[in-house]
């Protein structure tokens, strides 16, 4: 029985003494980043964790796998955010279809086909035309999603997304803010899994506070 106990100690000091070491493994400034000052999130009494993408980007595409397995796997009080980035004028297209198709509660059928219309199917969906006709043929209401492309709602939401941008301080996609206050980014993790490791260390630190 002393023997068993013993064992069991041992295992677990073993394992504590692990987790230590891969917590100190992720430092600030060499696997990421603090944003300063923090930027206010969308839901203050939860840990927000907000992917920047943009659908042209062939490492979003593929990070895309490694976000739907976090997004999968939140603990309560997480909230996963997917947010097109505007750091190129020329993104603006695809984060305004973005919104348009929120608007139409239409993600959920085409944030995937759009990533693979582009990387798989090599098509240059860049302009409201080209995405209108995408968007016609999944069977929804072209005419709405023309009507949404350069609605008032969709030019607050590309605003806000510039502001927010600059204060975040990354310079490209995919990059990963958690909590307003630290960025992740596949440069600094050195690889998707990495990063989201660190995207997980840094989830159970908020939880923590």
């Amino acid at each position: 029985m002393v023997k068993r106990w013993l064992i069991g100690i041992s295992l677990l000091l073993l394992l504590s003494t692990g987790v230590a070491q891969a917590q100190e493994a992720f430092v600030v400034g060499a696997d990421y980043e603090l944003v300063s000052p923090p930027v206010k999130t969308s839901q203050p009494d939860k840990v927000v964790v907000t992917e920047m993408f943009w659908y042209g980007c062939p490492h979003c595409f593929r990070f895309e796998p490694f976000a739907k397995k976090f997004a999968a796997n939140l603990p309560p009080g997480v909230v996963f955010e997917q947010t097109p980035s505007v750091l190129n004028p020329r993104w603006t297209e695809h984060a305004r279809a973005y919104y348009s198709l929120k608007m139409m509660n239409a993600l959920e059928q085409t944030h995937e086909a759009l990533f693979n219309a582009i990387h798989v199917e090599r098509r240059r969906l860049t302009s409201l035309d080209t995405l209108a006709a995408f968007v016609a043929e999944r069977g929804l209401d072209e005419k709405q999603f023309r009507d949404n492309y350069f609605s008032f709602p969709v030019e607050t939401q590309i605003r806000k997304n510039v502001q927010k941008e600059k204060r975040y301080g990354h310079s490209g996609v995919p990059a990963v803010i958690v909590n307003g206050k630290y960025l992740v980014s596949a440069s600094l993790a050195g690889s998707f899994q990495r990063m989201l490791d660190i995207m997980n260390f840094l989830v159970a630190q908020e939880l923590a506070q």
